[in-house]
């Protein structure tokens, strides 16, 4: 098959490779679409810790061409998103059900085989049925499930106001997730007029352009001094990572989605108000839960095939599987602006 293999640091080849038959807890998947995630770009040019080489890619989808003698629950022809997540079932908090924060976990896309590639071998227990679901939808289940998972567990209430900082496709999602949850009010605050214009089209009744505008100033006018029941870390920035423990209320929630790539250092006023203001503050980290893979991933399939949940509108490129390199390239150096970046290695 052919499939972008990483050789080395940001350097990755459009090749042919082998592929085994299926394993008898295995099924093929002909991947019709996968997502580049954020992640994705940081692990591959600064920390990439994995086996080389390898083939990236976790937000996939397509359909079952093959399937191992023991899989009894999937058949040839299937249209399935992968779930790239694989706990060890084994440690205290797989115990628990609480796999999200297994000790032992392996992941699709870093310490075996993903989605950049036409054909991909993963365990049965490693995809989630999406019936007549568009495959680029499918693909985006992934990201999907990690918003819900962080909305869920931070429990709004209806009638809220939320600050969401990050209007990228995890900002987007959480957007959406939180007026599905009855949220009244959501505040999206980024630096790129493009995201922001997009997430008034999505339902944020107000915005806040940080790069010219007070974001603490801002949300300030708009609660009228109180702060915002939620605020949502969805950028991994040190700067927004501190804005949100400003900018909430007294009793307040403040969760974290967005990934640290550098060290956050707090501001004497930032750190008081966590204490001051007697705020809760919570990570959320995957998107998993029991029964495996969880209500995050269940809820996803049925909101998108319902179409309650849009996503179309978030993909900004295509890119063919010998251009991921391309693809790469124009995140890393910025380009051109971008949302949901998806590599399509097979055609209809």
């Amino acid at each position: 098959m052919k499939a972008a293999v990483l050789h080395e640091k940001n350097k990755i080849i459009y090749q042919d490779i082998g592929i085994d038959s299926c394993r008898a807890n295995e099924v093929k998947i002909k991947v019709m679409a996968a997502g580049i995630c954020g992640s994705d770009t940081h692990k591959m040019t600064s920390r990439w810790k994995y086996p080389l080489p390898a083939i990236m890619g976790h937000e996939f989808a397509g359909y079952i061409v093959e399937k191992g003698g023991k899989v009894v629950d999937l058949n040839v022809g299937d249209r399935v998103a992968a779930i790239p997540f694989k706990p060890c079932s084994a440690c205290e908090y797989c115990q628990k059900g609480q796999y999200s924060l297994c000790e032992n976990y392996g992941m699709i896309g870093a310490q075996s085989f993903g989605g950049f590639a036409q054909y991909v071998n993963i365990p049965a227990s490693n995809v989630i049925q999406v019936g007549e679901m568009d495959f680029e939808e499918a693909a985006m289940i992934e990201p999907l499930a990690v918003a819900l998972h962080g909305v869920l567990n931070i429990h709004p209430q209806i009638g809220d106001t939320a600050a969401v900082f990050g209007a990228g496709v995890i900002g987007m999602l959480t957007i959406q997730w939180l007026k599905i949850a009855g949220v009244k009010e959501i505040i999206a605050i980024d630096i790129s007029s493009e995201k922001l214009a997009e997430a008034r089209a999505m339902g944020c009744e107000k915005v806040i352009h940080a790069r010219y505008e007070n974001v603490l100033e801002k949300i300030n006018d708009y609660t009228k001094g109180r702060g915002v029941d939620l605020a949502l870390e969805c950028a991994g920035s040190p700067v927004t990572q501190e804005q949100c423990l400003l900018v909430t209320r007294k009793k307040g929630k403040v969760g974290y989605l967005g990934i640290a790539y550098s060290d956050v250092c707090l501001s004497e006023a930032a750190f008081e108000s966590i204490f001051r203001k007697e705020l809760t503050l919570q990570g959320f980290w995957n998107s998993y839960s029991a029964p495996f893979p969880g209500k995050e991933w269940k809820t996803s399939v049925d909101f998108i095939l319902n179409r309650k949940i849009r996503l179309k509108e978030l993909i900004s490129h295509r890119f063919k599987l010998e251009d991921t390199q391309k693809a790469f390239n124009m995140i890393i150096n910025r380009e051109e602006a971008y949302g949901k970046v998806l590599i399509i290695p097979n055609k209809e």
